[in-house]
């Protein structure tokens, strides 16, 4: 089951709900399972308390994935997203905030099913993979 929670003071105007079609389908054009994912909207300051706490990290990032699934076919995690980040690499990659939020959006669940951007391969497969499903995303 796919959930959300969104902070106030992050400012998010759309419905993360809308996406959840999609994201299923992604899950399922990779072979797995729709478990438990649960997307957290929230600030850059939010975010950036996660990333020290949790991962020793002193940086701003766009998204934190915390994967929970006990069976590998099963995607379930937590999925922590700043909307602040997404506002701004949506200005300077010069593409919509609704394009970015939806490949922040599948990148979280690329990230449970196990892709990894560690490396300059890593990335640009995690990369060929956002924009093949971005392409399959429904046109508002």
């Amino acid at each position: 089951m796919l959930k959300y929670q969104i902070d106030d003071e992050c400012g998010l105007s759309l419905d993360p709900q809308e996406y959840f079609p999609w994201i299923k389908q992604v899950i399922e054009l990779e072979n797995h399972q729709t478990g438990d994912v649960f997307y957290h909207f929230c600030s850059d300051e939010f975010l950036l308390k996660i990333n020290k706490d949790f991962l020793n990290h002193d940086f701003l990032t766009d998204i934190i994935t915390f994967p929970q699934s006990t069976l590998p076919e099963i995607i379930s995690g937590e999925i922590f997203i700043s909307v602040d980040r997404i506002v701004e690499n949506s200005s300077i990659l010069d593409v919509e905030f609704e394009q970015e939020f939806a490949r922040v959006m599948v990148h979280g669940i690329l990230h449970l099913i196990g892709y990894d951007d560690h490396t300059v391969e890593d990335k640009r497969q995690m990369r060929a993979k956002e924009d093949y499903y971005l392409s399959l995303l429904p046109q508002k």
